[in-house]
Formats: C-alpha cells, structure tokens, sequence
C-alpha cells in the first residue's frame, strides 16, 4: 500500500471515531495509552516521558486527561511512595478494543479492495 494509501485509511479510521462521539485524545494522550497497553510495565511517569523523548510535566498533564477518562490510573509504589504506576483499567482496555475493531474494518482485504480497486 502506498503511503498515501495508508493516510486515506488511517483518515477514514479518524472520521469514523470523531462521528462516534468518543474523547477527542491528543497524539501525546495516544502515545501514552498505546505505550501502557502495549508495552510491558510497570510504567511510571519518568519511563513514560524517556520512552516518548518529552518532558515528565507534559507526560503528567497527559495522564490526567487519561485519568479523567477512566483509561489509566496511577497509584503510588508499595515499596517507595515516591514512585507512581501508571496502570491499566477495564474502561482503557474497552476503549481500545473498540478502536482496535474500527482499524480493523479499515485493513481489511475487501473493504481495501473497494477503496483501491
């Protein structure tokens, strides 16, 4: 698929979770979620922002809106309470095996087809 190609899908992807009138996430809010769902943990706010090359304060206004949301949680380290993980819940896990599903509408071979012919 041509990168233009690969643009055209991923606008489709995006106009179809605008109209489905979820939360509106940065591409700082999605990095972090991806990150923490995908990546093995356990994730911390200072990983987090050495992993995405941006500074802690920045990661941590991210996690905010991502906590409002339900999607992360952060509690404190048993063992030094300093230190705060950055968890999964179901409501995060929700959101983006919905989302998941949506890409998944769009790379399949017979809808890729009727784009491209």
């Amino acid at each position: 698929m041509a990168a233009t190609d690969n643009l055209t899908v991923w606008r489709e992807v995006m106009c179809d979770a605008v109209r489905a009138d979820g939360p509106d996430l940065s591409m700082r809010q999605w990095a972090i979620l991806l990150s923490v769902y995908l990546k093995p943990g356990p994730h911390t706010v200072r990983a987090l922002a050495r992993d995405l090359n941006v500074p802690k304060p920045a990661i941590s206004r991210a996690l905010d809106a991502l906590s409002i949301l339900g999607f992360i949680k952060r509690v404190r380290d048993a063992n030094d309470k300093r230190i705060v993980i950055v968890q999964k819940t179901a409501d995060g896990a929700i959101y983006l095996d919905n989302f998941s599903r949506l890409v998944d509408t769009y790379t399949e071979e017979p809808r890729l087809n009727a784009m491209y012919g």
